[in-house]
């Protein structure tokens, strides 16, 4: 109904096709991401998705078929994610912190997506004397710290011009080759300012000083916890949209942040604005 509203507005038309994905694809087709759903979308120009629900695909037995939203993602290519928080003009019904400490927040944070803690370096596995081990390994190559922070320096461009990336350099190995190969990036950017800071560091001023920050650049696991934490400057996930940035050539992924909620289908309950907010990155 919002793209219809928006439509006289538009330079060109809109057309949209619909498809299944995740429970109703599993239920309907047999598959949460079908392999036909998935050309469908690598074949369109911009890919819009619903919330999954993943907790009801592993009740139906279908865990084993991997996750609808990665599927998707990998078919589609993507490697970086975009997650823009900002605060509206009276954020203080919304959010926890002190309405003085909300103004003018409007930051963008890019996460890479495809590698790191979150790739497919995870090992679960029995120790030699019966007890349960569990061992998670970190990755990344210089190609794939390039790709993602030449997308955040891209973005500051447009914005406060001004990045800064996150990580955990004093600790880890993965961390010191971010640092030192965003630091590199960034002399290709000499319009943009480049900060670096610890996680720790980041997280603490994030809460005590959020108006600061304009682009964001982190790593998977990094940028999975700092992105959530900063959605409680805007009030909760239910309120943000997203992007996932695919290699030039293919349609990017566009959905809202929050998961699923499948006991307000039909209620007139649902909040629609992180989807609307969606809808605006697309057309953006």
């Amino acid at each position: 109904r919002v793209l219809d509203a928006l439509a006289p507005a538009l330079p060109r038309p809109v057309a949209v096709t619909h498809q299944l994905l995740g429970v109703s694809a599993y239920r309907e087709l047999g598959h949460p991401a079908p392999p036909e759903v998935l050309r469908q979308a690598a074949a369109a120009d911009a890919v819009l998705m619903g919330a999954v629900d993943t907790l009801a695909l592993r009740a139906l037995g279908a865990a084993s078929l991997g996750s609808a939203i990665v599927g998707l993602r990998r078919a589609l290519g993507c490697f970086a994610g975009l997650r823009p928080v900002r605060t509206w003009s009276d954020p203080t019904p919304v959010s926890p912190l002190p309405p003085e400490r909300l103004a003018g927040v409007d930051c963008l944070f890019v996460r890479e997506l495809a590698a790191g803690a979150y790739g497919r370096g995870r090992h679960d596995i029995e120790g030699p004397d019966g007890a349960r081990q569990a061992t998670d390994s970190i990755t990344y190559t210089e190609p794939q710290v390039i790709r993602v922070a030449r997308i955040a320096f891209s973005a500051a461009q447009s914005r406060r011009g001004h990045v800064t990336s996150v990580d955990m350099s004093h600790r880890l190995s993965t961390s010191r080759l971010w640092r030192a190969v965003v630091q590199e990036v960034a002399t290709n950017y000499p319009e943009v300012t480049c900060e670096h800071r610890l996680a720790g560091d980041f997280a603490r001023d994030l809460m005590w000083e959020p108006a600061q920050f304009d682009v964001v650049l982190t790593s998977n696991l990094l940028g999975d916890i700092l992105s959530d934490e900063a959605a409680a400057l805007a009030g909760s996930l239910g309120v943000l949209p997203s992007a996932s940035c695919a290699p030039p050539g293919r349609p990017w992924l566009y959905e809202p942040v929050h998961g699923a909620a499948p006991q307000l289908v039909g209620t007139g309950r649902a909040n629609p604005v992180a989807a609307i907010l969606t809808l605006a990155l697309l057309l953006q």
